[in-house]
């Protein structure tokens, strides 16, 4: 096999791919000058994914089962993967989101022995009545914990009232009820239909040579025939299931999160997409914006204010987020800006800066291993490139911008979320 170079000459960049013959899809960046190594391994199952055809065949599973099974595949008959790592020196971990997980390792040496854990562990499935029990009671606690964590709850109410069907609603360690209908059968009927390597991706970043990299590769991935797996999803309304929602916890300082709901799209947004996305999300509320500074000046929020936009099959939106004891005010303030900003449109004088600030934290994200490993796996999986989007950067005008932020922002259609301090309430 002969690896693929990937390359842009104006950043002075360049990446290699290949489609090794166990199914794999492997991207290595070399990094000269760097010390360190991170590299993610992941599939498209994620807590949204939880019905499915396999091979025709049908599949509902238990909320919870993907973060379920990211748990068990670090047992093995030999026994725990973080054991194993704990004698190479990597620092390992592993993540289950909407829509994929991922498991990584961070290395300044070993590399090589920390590869072949990681594509060990991917490979050896050990699901047991008794081993698959034992776990419940450790994600049990992990339920509770999160339940508990306000950061974790302002999004979750907001998600769970903004979307009425779609599976983003549901908490991605499900609940202690769903857990408890896990069984062995059902995480290897998810392990055979996401976790073939036909349908995974690997990539590494930092100091690291490709062709030992597929020595590894060579040695200890298994051939996979390929499987069709394809995720449902119901249709989801326009529409946000409720306007409001709050909940009480002992928090210091109330927080909010104002959700505004895209229309459901079954495809990932484009290159050119997303980059005008971002350009929107900066010039709207970015630390230099008009609405940024208003905020501030009336004392409504802190610095802990931020804005993010999330999207995926059959979901997107915005999310206004942060510590503030006047939410509503804050949240009418917003929606007033929207509808301002739908009525004139981004200015040029705002799109070139945000155009500056996201062009400088996408050239700083060439320096960052993690970035660059999970930026390539995240390409394949939606169908972009890690290079062409600074191409296509330079070439986006302000009336495409604006042609996409009628795509987004409905101020009639969003949410809000807030979480009250236990003191706050007479």
């Amino acid at each position: 096999m002969i690896f693929e170079e990937i390359r842009n000459d104006r950043l002075g960049e360049k990446y290699y791919t290949v489609k090794h013959s166990s199914g794999l899809r492997i991207l290595v960046c070399p990094k000269e000058g760097f010390r360190s190594t991170y590299a993610v391994i992941g599939t498209l199952f994620g807590s949204i994914n939880k019905e499915f055809i396999h091979n025709g065949k049908r599949v509902t599973v238990p909320d919870g089962t993907a973060h379920y099974l990211e748990h068990k595949l670090f047992e093995s008959e030999d026994g725990d993967a973080f054991k194993r790592y704990s004698k190479t020196g990597a620092s390992a971990n592993a993540y289950t989101g909407f829509d994929k997980t991922c498991y990584l390792f961070s290395s300044t040496e070993q590399f090589e022995e920390s590869l072949e854990i990681l594509f060990d562990l991917i490979q050896s499935p050990y699901f047991t009545p008794e081993t698959v029990a034992k776990e419940q009671g450790i994600i049990g606690q992990e339920i509770k914990m999160y339940d508990d964590s306000p950061e974790w709850r302002i999004n979750m109410n907001l998600l769970q009232a903004m979307y009425q069907k779609h599976p983003l609603r549901i908490d991605i360690a499900g609940t202690v009820e769903s857990i408890a209908e896990i069984t062995p059968e059902i995480l290897y009927e998810c392990y055979n239909s996401f976790y073939n390597l036909n349908n995974m991706v690997f990539a590494v970043a930092g100091d690291v040579d490709p062709e030992k990299v597929l020595e590894v590769a060579d040695r200890m991935l298994k051939p996979n025939a390929p499987v069709q797996t394809e995720s449902i999803f119901p249709e989801e309304p326009y529409e946000v299931g409720e306007k409001y929602v709050e909940q009480i916890l002992p928090v210091s300082v109330p927080l909010f999160a104002l959700g505004f709901k895209d229309k459901a799209e079954l495809r990932y947004a484009t290159d050119k997409e997303l980059l005008c996305t971002c350009i929107i999300q900066e010039a709207f509320a970015g630390e230099g914006s008009a609405l940024y500074r208003d905020l501030l000046d009336k004392k409504y929020i802190n610095s802990s204010f931020y804005l993010e936009y999330s999207s995926g099959l059959g979901y997107g939106y915005f999310s206004f987020q942060g510590e503030t004891r006047y939410a509503k005010e804050v949240s009418e303030t917003i929606k007033e800006a929207v509808k301002k900003l739908h009525e004139t449109g981004i200015s040029p004088e705002d799109f070139e800066n945000a155009r500056r600030c996201i062009y400088g934290r996408m050239i700083r994200s060439l320096d960052r291993p993690s970035s660059i490993a999970s930026d390539m796996m995240e390409n394949v999986f939606t169908n972009r490139s890690l290079y062409n989007c600074f191409d296509i950067f330079s070439e986006i005008t302000l009336d495409e911008v604006n042609e996409r932020l009628k795509h987004h922002l409905d101020p009639d259609n969003c949410c809000l979320s807030v979480i009250k301090a236990i003191t706050d309430v007479t």
